[in-house]
């Protein structure tokens, strides 16, 4: 049974105020609860159905702090989803330090005011599949401890480093270094001519305004997903999510040929 300042507490974690005065945040379902243990994150406190709590190993138990056994209704009152799994895990924010020198000598994405939970998700889920650990995000985006964020990311967020900073210092340290700045625009380049390389930043910008006109005399290579036919009305461009994975799946073809 939870007691109500635990399930009080629970909830203050859907805010982003108290999740950095904290340094905590929440993970939901028996599937990513489970992948959190296997990849030996701490857990500071389990909340979970008895059948959930029985069914782990004693190894995987050793990783959690405190074990709180509930019902389904408890778990429903704390819950951000409406249907609930088994459980919920309330996990400590890593200290991640940015190195943009460092990071810039490898594939880097640059999200400039994303500010959908289910976009930043997809993306995180999308550079993991494609190979990218390292997304800096500009900081108005959304927080990428936002219960839909982490939900959306369906436990790419292990293997990802988000990072938040001045996209305008990173792009001027990129410059510097004479390193490619790809942005994606609609009036670049197609993808499928532009040679890309294995080094450099991809720009993505917001959901409707795009880049952010600070940001554009960054980019040294402008890029663009090609329609199959000219624009319709309601299907003028992709969706910055839909864009990611295209554009790292393209980056990551391309790099393959350059390293046979």
């Amino acid at each position: 049974m939870i007691s109500k300042n635990k399930a009080r507490f629970i909830i203050s974690l859907q805010k982003k105020k108290v999740r950095d005065e904290e340094g905590l945040y929440i993970i939901e379902g028996d599937k990513l609860v489970r992948e959190f243990m296997f990849a030996k994150v701490p857990v500071k406190t389990l909340i979970a159905k008895k059948e959930f709590i029985s069914s782990l190993s004693p190894l995987l138990k050793e990783c959690i702090g405190e074990i709180v056994d509930v019902s389904y209704e408890e778990l429903k009152q704390i819950s951000t989803l409406k249907t609930p799994h088994n459980a919920l895990a309330v996990i400590p924010i890593p200290e991640r330090i940015l190195n943009a020198g460092t990071l810039l000598e490898s594939l880097c994405v640059a999200l400039d005011f994303v500010q959908d939970p289910g976009n930043l998700g997809t993306i995180i889920r999308a550079a993991a599949w494609f190979g990218i650990k390292n997304i800096i995000c500009s900081h108005d985006c959304v927080d990428v401890y936002n219960p839909k964020v982490v939900q959306a990311s369906m436990g790419a967020i292990l293997h990802v480093n988000v990072y938040y900073a001045d996209l305008i210092n990173i792009a001027a340290l990129a410059r510097e270094q004479k390193i490619p700045v790809y942005g994606t625009l609609l009036e670049g380049e197609s993808i499928y001519r532009e040679k890309l390389g294995d080094k450099g930043l991809i720009l993505m910008g917001n959901e409707s305004r795009g880049i952010s006109e600070e940001i554009m005399p960054f980019i040294t290579h402008k890029i663009m997903i090609p329609p199959a036919a000219s624009a319709k009305p309601g299907i003028d461009s992709l969706n910055v999510s839909m864009a990611a994975s295209v554009v790292f799946s393209e980056f990551l073809r391309q790099i393959s040929i350059i390293n046979k």
